[in-house]
């Protein structure tokens, strides 16, 4: 069976998956930041396999007595010792698997905050370009099918490697002829298990990206309903969904044909270990070369080589499915950190993009020479069609992406080297999205002033028009919200990012279809509010509803990736040019 045509990935911009350079050093990192836990997994599994090799040893002597007819009272001390041995071992077992799994806790508790952690921290820019499918994917999914290597795979690895040596040194020590037989099926395990490895990983990461794939589209699909279904897009849409479903599905049902031809054949070769070994004992015990002892006890040492070998190979086999997740995980750490030039302090307000290009990708520029002088306390509102560019030099403006070529800076100072928390402090994005996050209404609000009372709280709200809904509350600012508490309309939602924003009090503001959620009556009175708030701000607003342009200072047309216009509304219109025709369209249309 051929492995299925890798469909390559279309324009968007995914996150990178780990190298296996920075695979094996993460895993250093967990095995170094949890050595005591290993090392006594090992150990107690070690006393368990010793205590599980003494019943063999017992049984092949017991044999061996029967056989020259000195049992006497053997048997009752042979029984005994057996006893005690499984026993020990089970004890010695049962603790090691606690301990092991106590382990896995661990390392998975490691593995998820590491990569929330890194995921916060993230530069904006890079999520904007990526989406959140992906980052959700590695997030879920990826984590879920690292839950049973972490847990199980690694302790057990560990303790199957462990038992192997120490099963091989006691069939060495009983017979070294029964310890070669016992390997007589290591060429064909070797060679077909270098067959199944060759293929493995890269499939399992293929099936894990088809996977992520799916999972993009579906989000993508909801996210933008309203949008599907008003252009008519649903049968477009399931197409693609199908076709990320049956890329997905081709490297599933790959995956198991490897898997249906490699795990037959290490079943043919344990079969062929023990049978090998009981034929070629039986000889050499007929010739007197070996004892019925030592035949006995061989025999059972071959045949308990086949769990850990059984270990061994399954658990890497998981460990295929985990390392591609794990890859996947490890990613998000190979994406560059910008954790900016300390010594890059704006001197000043002024925000200036000069020459500015920039694109999604290489080689496909989406501005194109863009050049704006945004003077400290004024308005500039960025008009123009759908598509024109509008939003991507918005968040070129608020720091979110670094220019292609040209500059952006504020106060002199390039707003790409700056540390991210200096930008946020002072140049702030607000756009058409609204998260509410899971909370009562006064922890939603501190996450932009954590110091803030409620006094503060209030007045913020009251800025924003927001005051009268939510004092109508039952609880007031101890509501829940978000996930498995009080519903927020779009609005609200809106309402309070805005409130947000208030108090964060950046001196530079971008809003980008702000109050879009609301209706055009409300927008406007909440804009007249706002205005009382955003009084001495800069404040760079991207709409449609051409009211924000005529309020502003200054009125820049972005067409193409271009500013074809600049100037005052009155201006602009007594030009007769583009601006003009879109005001005397939105006017007709009101």
């Amino acid at each position: 069976m051929k492995p299925p045509v890798h469909q390559e990935q279309g324009p968007a911009t995914t996150l990178p998956v780990g190298s296996p350079a920075a695979v094996r050093g993460y895993l250093g990192l967990l095995a170094r930041r949890h050595r005591g836990g290993f090392a006594t997994v090992v150990a107690l599994h070690s006393a368990a396999t010793l205590a599980g090799l003494v019943g063999p040893w017992v049984l092949g002597n017991l044999v061996e007595s029967l056989a020259t007819g000195t049992a006497g009272g053997t048997i009752a001390v042979a029984v005994g010792w057996y006893l005690l041995a499984l026993a020990v071992q089970s004890a010695f077992t049962g603790w090691s698997r606690m301990r092991g799994s106590v382990l896995g806790e661990r390392v998975l508790a490691d593995l998820r905050e590491d990569f929330l952690v890194r995921s916060v921290a993230l530069p904006t820019g890079v999520l904007e370009r990526a989406g959140t499918g992906d980052l959700v994917s590695r997030g879920t999914t990826d984590i879920d099918r690292l839950d049973k290597s972490v847990r199980e795979a690694v302790p057990e690895l560990a303790v199957a490697v462990v038992s192997l040596l120490l099963v091989i040194g006691a069939l060495l020590v009983t017979s070294p002829v029964l310890a070669l037989t016992s390997l007589v099926g290591l060429p064909l395990l070797l060679a077909s298990s270098r067959w199944y490895f060759r293929r493995a990983p890269q499939s399992y990461r293929n099936e894990s990206a088809g996977y992520a794939a799916v999972s993009n589209v579906l989000a993508e699909t909801v996210d933008a309903g309203r949008t599907v279904e008003s252009l008519r897009l649903g049968e477009r849409r399931v197409g693609l969904t199908d076709r990320k479903l049956r890329e997905w599905l081709a490297w599933e049902r790959y995956t198991l044909w490897l898997r249906s031809v490699w795990f037959p054949t290490i079943e043919v070769v344990y079969t062929a270990a023990v049978l090998t070994t009981l034929v070629v004992g039986g000889l050499f015990t007929l010739r007197g070369w070996l004892t019925v002892g030592q035949l006995t006890t061989g025999v059972l040492y071959a045949q308990m080589l086949i769990g850990p070998v059984d270990l061994i190979l399954r658990w890497y086999d998981e460990l295929q499915i985990g390392q591609a997740s794990l890859a996947r995980l490890v990613g998000v750490h190979e994406v560059p950190e910008h954790d900016g030039d300390e010594s890059a302090r704006p001197e000043g307000r002024r925000v200036e993009a000069r020459e500015v290009r920039f694109g999604y990708r290489e080689g496909a520029d989406v501005l194109h020479g863009i050049s704006l002088d945004v003077a400290p306390g004024s308005r500039v509102a960025l008009v123009g069609p759908s598509g024109a560019g509008k939003s991507t030099l918005g968040r070129l403006l608020a720091g979110i992406y670094a220019p292609g070529r040209g500059s952006v800076t504020l106060g002199g100072a390039a707003l790409s080297r700056m540390p991210a928390e200096r930008v946020r402090s002072q140049v702030a994005l607000v756009n058409q999205e609204h998260h509410v996050f899971v909370g009562t209404l006064r922890d939603n609000l501190r996450l932009a002033a954590p110091g803030a009372d409620d006094t503060e709280l209030r007045a913020a709200l009251d800025a924003v028009e927001a005051g009268a809904w939510v004092n109508a509350l039952p609880e007031g600012l101890d509501t829940e919200v978000g996930s498995g508490g009080a519903s927020l309309t779009p609005p609200q939602a809106q309402q309070l990012a805005l409130a947000r924003l208030v108090l964060a009090d950046p001196h530079t503001l971008v809003l980008d279809e702000a109050t879009s959620l609301l209706d055009p009556r409300a927008a406007r009175h909440l804009e007249r509010s706002l205005s009382k708030v955003l009084e001495g701000r800069t404040v760079i607003a991207i709409a449609h509803r051409l009211h924000t342009a005529h309020d502003a200072d200054v009125i820049a047309v972005v067409e193409g990736g271009r500013i074809s216009e600049y100037g005052s509304h009155p201006e602009l219109v007594a030009a007769g040019g583009p601006y003009a025709a879109l005001w005397r369209s939105w006017r007709d249309e009101r």
